[in-house]
Order: structure tokens, then sequence, then C-alpha cells
């Protein structure tokens, strides 16, 4: 039987090509899901679990209180009570709506709306000047991610914010947005941010209180009161004038928030300096992980009129003087507690004066030199030459080149006769007899192996000066400066007095520097009713002006001059730092 011969059947040419379509199709589909993964994971990999950070530990707080168990400084995070929406004056979540994302309830993760609207503002200005994020998104970024602007961060912003939206309701997003949104000075949430500028827990919040936290989202290191109470103000206006356009204020209500916003942005005082130093001096003593109270010894009065003292001065005569800056140190004679302490004009977070610079004393040394002279057998009433003199070929002269004779030690230290004093450590045993003497007293810094080192060529600081000064006050007992009485309620071990020199020598060099303030280059000092005594210093070319001296209690040490060491104009000891001395003083004694 003949086989039947098979006839080949055509696939249509339509067919082939869907299937070559579909078969491209799977091939492409399959590599564009890998593609789609490598991307995801690309933009993943290293996001943050959502679930975590919403639990992540902030850093340590450390807070100081000052003598009356106020806060007076904090480093570190600060974190507030949790509060919830409903539990707050509608106003204050208002606020943060109004100025953040007034659509917040009406969108989801995103605001297209809100983002067109900002794109069209910044190209109109053609810079960016308005954001489109929303609370949501803000939520994403604050807790997850960092500052850094690039597309995969926003990718990832996008991916958390979606997220976010589908595991929690916008009241709860709302309530993660207050407790956690940075707002300045290391405070996150609105409650640690109500505490920190306005002492008052979030529930207890003025809506002019609000506006100001509202308005630091934008720019919370700069636009806090305690950075900057103006620009604070400036920006919470705008908070209330948005509060008005969404209508969750009214007009009466604006006005009346206006009204209290300078006071409102006054920022509590906060002794940076002496915070500074505390942490400089006393930080290796701080438990590390946990959070930590320090109980110091700052009179945040005594603060507030050191600061006011140098600062009015610097600025009355700063351009006519040639003054930039100054520093102020306060401490107890008896124990060496400070009291207040100032280390410049003007950037509170600066270079501290008071502690690391080293200037030269000028005659504000003298009194050491004179104490060297006691122990040396002399007396306050003994006279020495005071005329020209030639040393090894050096030739000290006083500013006004008159010669006076024979004079006692007390009238050559009120009218600070430079012969006198290089005549006096000469008879002391020369300079290392009282470079030692000085190093008694807590003075540790370099000292010039010469006759100068009489007249204050030797640098040193506004804290030490004040510390050694001390000791002819409270009977010959030299102090070492401290700012920590307790860490965590437990006492802190401070140093103790130690006795140095006899008390009648302490006693009689406090006798003589009474004579600068009542007679002398120190007369700018004198407060009639209230006992001051001290000493004038002023270096070669006006480089530097001292007063340092005793009122009541405190020992107070002024220094002024400038950072790169250029001359003031004819500024002595007994002029500016005598009259910033004397206005402290006035306040000690409380006439001020």
């Amino acid at each position: 039987m003949a086989r039947r011969k098979s006839i080949p059947v055509k696939t249509p040419p339509w067919l082939r090509t869907l299937g070559l379509v579909l078969r491209y199709a799977v091939i492409g589909g399959i590599w564009s899901a890998v593609a789609i993964a490598l991307a995801l994971l690309y933009f993943t990999w290293d996001m943050p679990s959502p679930a975590h950070a919403l639990t992540s530990p902030r850093r340590p707080a450390i807070r100081l209180f000052d003598l009356s168990g106020h806060l007076a400084a904090r480093f570190g995070d600060v974190a507030g009570r949790v509060v919830l929406p409903g539990d707050l004056p509608p106003y204050v979540p208002g606020a943060f709506i109004a100025i953040e994302d007034r659509r917040f309830y009406d969108h989801g993760a995103f605001d297209l709306q809100g983002i067109a609207r900002a794109s069209l503002s910044d190209l109109v200005h053609r810079r960016v000047v308005q954001g489109g994020s929303t609370l949501t998104q803000q939520v994403a970024k604050t807790l997850f991610l960092t500052d850094q602007r690039s597309l995969r961060r926003k990718i990832q912003e996008a991916l958390l914010s979606l997220w976010l939206t589908r595991h929690y309701t916008k009241q709860e997003i709302l309530g993660i947005y207050l407790n956690r949104v940075y707002l300045g000075e290391g405070a996150y949430g609105v409650d640690a941010a109500a505490q920190l500028y306005f002492g008052v827990p979030a529930a207890q919040l003025t809506l002019a209180q609000a506006a100001i936290l509202a308005g630091l989202p934008q720019a919370p290191s700069s636009l806090n009161p305690l950075a900057d109470p103006r620009a604070a103000a400036d920006r919470a206006r705008e908070v209330l004038n948005a509060m008005v356009a969404t209508q969750r204020i009214t007009l009466d209500q604006e006005n009346n928030a206006e009204q209290q916003l300078g006071q409102a942005a006054v920022p509590r005082s906060q002794g940076s300096w002496f915070a500074l130093w505390v942490m400089q001096h006393d930080g290796g003593a701080i438990p590390e992980g946990q959070d930590v109270s320090l109980t110091t010894t700052l009179d945040p009065r005594l603060q507030s009129v050191a600061e006011a003292a140098l600062t009015s001065a610097i600025a009355a005569h700063g351009t006519t003087l040639r003054i930039q800056q100054g520093a102020v140190v306060v401490l107890d004679a008896k124990t060496g507690a400070v009291r207040a302490l100032v280390g410049g004009v003007g950037d509170r977070d600066g270079y501290d004066r008071a502690v690391l610079a080293r200037r030269q004393t000028g005659s504000a040394i003298k009194p050491i030199v004179w104490l060297a002279g006691l122990r040396a057998g002399m007396s306050p009433d003994d006279k020495v030459l005071d005329a020209p003199l030639y040393f090894r070929g050096y030739d000290p002269r006083d500013d006004e080149r008159v010669y006076h004779g024979d004079v006692t030690m007390t009238e050559a230290l009120s009218d600070s006769m430079n012969t006198v004093a290089i005549r006096i450590l000469l008879r002391a045993g020369g300079p290392r007899r009282v470079i030692a003497l000085a190093r008694l007293l807590g003075l540790d810094d370099h000292f010039p192996d010469d006759v100068t080192m009489a007249l204050g060529t030797g640098g040193v600081g506004v804290m030490q000066l004040a510390g050694a000064y001390a000791t002819f006050f409270n009977g010959g007992n030299r102090v070492t400066p401290y700012g920590v009485t307790a860490i965590n309620g437990a006492p802190y071990a401070v140093p103790p007095p130690v006795p140095v020199i006899a008390p009648d020598q302490a006693g009689d060099i406090a006798a003589m520097m009474r004579a600068v303030v009542l007679n002398g280059t120190g007369t700018g000092a004198f407060v009639p009713g209230l006992y001051t005594a001290g000493k004038t210093g002023t270096t070669q070319d006006y480089r530097d002006a001292w007063f340092v001296g005793d009122a009541g209690p405190d020992i107070i040490a002024v220094w002024v001059g400038n950072d790169n060491d250029t001359p003031m104009k004819s500024v002595y000891g007994g002029t500016v730092p005598a009259a910033v001395f004397k206005a402290i003083a006035v306040s000690l004694a409380g006439q001020g």
C-alpha cells in the first residue's frame, strides 16, 4: 500500500508575527522585572526599617541647673513627654498644619496640588522659595533618612511615605510628627521645645508660642528664640497669617497673638559660656550613654549682669577706643565657686576668652610681686626708690614719665610704679622667686625669667588670675575654680581651699589694693558705701587692659582687648575694665 504524502501546513504571516511579539514580550517582561527588582534593590538596600526607626533611641541629654535649681543649659537631645494631638490646644497642631501642609487631611502620602504650586512659585522666582513636601514626607525624612539631597533619597522618602500612609491614620501620622519634629537646640517634639524655650508643657502653650514653634521646622537652628528672637517672631507672624488664611484662627486671635510675640520670643538665659566651660572642665566625669543632670554654681542673675555690663561697655566705647572683645569671671573668694563667666562679646558658642585665652597681665601681676617682697621681709610702709632704672639694657618707665623718689610699697602699688616693681622683684630674690610664688597661687603658664616679669609680660587666663587674687581676700588660701557641685544628685568632689600664704601677708596685699581703688589707678572701681579693692593692668601699646579685684564675697576679673592683638586707643585698666567691674559690683550689693 502506497504511503500518503504529508502536506506541509503554512503558518500565516500574522501568526508568526504574533508569536515573535509574544516571545519578545515575555523576554522583555522578565528582563523588566529583573531591572525593576535591581532598581528597587539599589534604592532600598540600605533603607532603614520603619518599625525600628519609630522607636530609635535619642542622644543622651546633659542638663545643667543653676544655683536656684532652674535649667541653665543643655546638651544632647531633649525629649519631652509624648503628647497626642487631641490633648493639645487645637491651635498647636493647627499651626503646624497651616504653615507646613495646609491640605494635610485632603491628600494621601503626596500632595500633587502642593507640588505643582511649589514648582510654579519656584519657577516664577527662579529659585527654591516653597517646598512641596507633606507632613507625611517630613515624617519619613525626619525619622528614617538624612538631609542628603539626591534622587535616591527622594525615592526612598516616597516609598517610606507610602508605608506610613498604609500603616497609620492621618491623626497618628500627625502625632508622630508633633513628637519627633526637630525644633532646634537639640529639642525633638513640641513638648521638649515648649519646655526648653518657654518653660511650660506643650498643653499650656499660648497661640503666640505655638506659632513660634510651628515656624521652626523651616530653619530650626537659625529661627529659634535662643538663636535669634527677632527672626523667631517674624517667622511666627507668617504662621499666624497662614492660620488665618486656612480659617484656623480669627483675625482678632491673630492680632492678640501678634501683640504677645515680642515677649514670647524673648529667650530664657542659657548661660552658654559657663556651660561650655563646665563641659570642657568636667566632661570626663559625666557618665556616658545616659541622661545626666549637673548641679552648678551658676548665678543666673549675676551672669546676665556680667554679660550686659561687658556688652554695653564695648558697644559704647568699642568703635572710638578700638575695643572688640572682652571677658569676665566672677567667683567666690572663699571657695572658688564660679558664679558667672563671660567668654566674649557676640557668638556664645565661639572662642572662650575667659578660659582659653592667654593675655599679658601688665600691672595686674604686681600684687604677686609685692607679696614676694613681703615674704622677703618687707612691709607695706617700707620705702622703695622710684627713680630712673637701667638694668642690663632695660629702661622701664611709667606713662607719665614722672618719678616720686622714696615711696612706700602701698603708694607704689596704688600708683602702679614700674621702677619700684622691678626693685621689689630684685629685693625679693629675682624673677624665679616671683614665678615660683605665682605658681603657688595657681598661675601655671609660662613667665619670662627676667625683670620684665614684674611688669606683666607673661600671659595668663582671666579665670586663672581671678583664682590667684582670691588668695589675697580669703586669708591666704589658694582656691581652684569649679562649677559643678553634684552629678545626678550625688555630691561631686570639689578641690578644697589650700593655705599657701600667711593670713597677715594676704591681708596686707588686700589693704594695699584697697588703696588702689581709694586714691590710685583704680578709682574707677570705687563705689560709695561698698568695699571694693583691686588692681589695674595695662600692657604695652594698650593691647590689653585689666581690672581684677574684690567686691564683697566675690572676685571679679575683667579683661578687654582684641583677638588679633592690635592696640586699643589709650585704654587703661582703670577705664573700661574698671567700669565693667563697678557695674557688676554694684549689682552684687543690690544697689543697681
